[in-house]
């Protein structure tokens, strides 16, 4: 028996699916477990004691949602969860499926279950490409236990799942696998004489391992068939052995795969650990997070446009130049486009990280907010207005105004705004920067006010 062989996944006296021989299958299919002794990775859920892994030996399997990034071992343990609870397994995928399918499989699992008393697992692969109405269909059938629901999904629940079957269904984190796991994995394979690559003797030099797993970023899957690949393209020895070098690996890799959707999740944590680096001061954090969003295809105009936001919110009157900065890499963006605009934007991250900073602005702009939105908005007052008519001015439009370049220092104190507020201080300056150089200069005009007035 194999290590994929559904078979294990059906009763003896149920059709068994077409299964395509195991040397016609990819590799990463043939050596997909079926139970927690061959299951690698994710302790921290199916490790000895953990509640999910207990659930499954004593057979009480909830509904779930199990999310991680792509090659983590969400379907391999939607498989080894069937395979242990000896339930049918029925797989659809969320690109290709709709309702009829789904109830087509609930239609299967209440027959099967009232015949042979066995139970369905329905396991939707992509859950979240499924529409909001097609999530809707799902929950009538979770609901009466007929099915129980495994969804996988590397896009944050949350956001892509709707409440109501989040409500009634568990979710489940799944990291990405670590180097370790990942040398583990491809370690078994080229050993394993059944479903694996024993038979070729294939041995790969520890340089090529190394950078194999590396490469393949957490995912299981891109090792597997990057294994694969480079095997069947390595001729055997006089000894039969093929021997797997570090040049041949890189082939068979061509790029690094890059974990990254400019639309899921992945882009919002990143733009996070970017604007939260630079916040930090670190250059080096920021120049790294740029480059991930960079490389992996991420559009510089929306890159640059977080960097404005950001010389103004976390810069701003620290150094006034830093927003200078931001647009013109902005421009550069506009004028000479990917690749060539990424040291423009390198440069901005890189003054923007280094430059002294103040949330001065942001916060008195919030506190602005606060009052436009939470107050009355008084008319401007008289004096400030411009008396463009004889009636405007008769109605005292510009009188009583003072003209600041007609006294001392160029300031002179005036109430400009309308009464209710006339004592706010909105802005606060901080000691960081130009700003400080701002801050003795609005101490020195508020102290002369308090002078004058005494």
């Amino acid at each position: 028996m194999t290590l994929f062989d559904l078979s294990q996944l059906q009763p003896e006296n149920q059709p068994k699916p077409e299964v395509l021989p195991v040397g016609d299958m990819p590799l990463a299919a043939r050596m997909r477990p079926r139970s927690f002794v061959e299951f690698v990775g994710q302790e921290h859920l199916v490790g000895e004691g953990r509640v999910l892994r207990k659930s499954i030996e004593v057979d009480q399997v909830p509904s779930m949602i199990l999310w991680g990034p792509p090659g983590s071992g969400k379907t391999t343990l939607a498989y080894v969860i069937a395979s242990i609870t000896k339930s049918h397994f029925s797989s659809l995928s969320a690109v290709t499926a709709g309702v009829a399918d789904l109830r087509r499989i609930v239609e299967e699992a209440r027959k099967r279950l009232k015949q042979t008393g066995q139970r369905t697992i329905m396991f939707i692969d992509e859950i979240h490409r499924f529409s909001k109405s097609q999530q809707d269909a799902v929950l009538p059938f979770v609901e009466n236990g007929v099915v129980t629901l495994i969804g996988a999904t590397t896009e944050n629940p949350s956001f892509e799942v709707i409440s109501a079957l989040l409500s009634r269904s568990r979710v489940f984190t799944l990291n990405s696998l670590t180097d370790e796991n990942i040398c583990q994995i491809v370690e078994r394979a080229a050993k394993d004489e059944d479903v694996g690559l024993g038979k070729m003797k294939v041995e790969i030099a520890e340089d090529a391992l190394k950078h194999l797993v590396v490469m393949a970023n957490g995912d299981a899957r891109v090792a597997l068939n990057a294994l694969e690949v480079a095997t069947l393209a390595t001729a055997p020895d006089a000894g039969g052995h093929r021997r797997l070098n570090l040049a041949t690996i890189e082939d068979a890799l061509q790029q690094k795969v890059l974990l990254y959707d400019k639309s899921g999740e992945q882009h919002y944590d990143i733009i996070s650990a970017l604007h939260k680096s630079l916040r930090g001061s670190d250059p080096d954090a920021s120049l790294y997070w740029l480059g991930r969003m960079l490389e992996a295809g991420e559009d510089p105009l929306y890159v640059a446009r977080r960097l404005v936001r950001f010389a103004s919110e976390d810069v701003g009157m620290a150094d006034p130049r830093a927003l200078m900065v931001a647009v013109a890499a902005q421009q550069a963006v506009h004028f000479v486009g990917m690749p060539e605009c990424n040291l423009a934007l390198a440069e901005a991250v890189t003054y923007l990280a280094t430059a002294p900073k103040s949330n001065s602005l942001y916060v008195a702009y919030s506190r602005v907010q606060q009052d436009v939105d939470h107050t009355r908005n008084d008319p401007v007052p008289l004096h400030l207005r411009n008396p463009v008519t004889r009636l405007m001015k008769g109605l005292g439009y510009g009188e009583g105004y003072k003209y600041a370049h007609d006294y001392e220092g160029h300031y002179v104190e005036q109430q400009n705004l309308p009464d209710a507020l006339k004592d706010k201080h909105y802005y606060t300056p901080s000691d960081q920067g130009y700003e400080k150089d701002v801050s003795i200069r609005l101490k020195g005009w508020r102290q002369r006010n308090k002078e004058k007035k005494e």
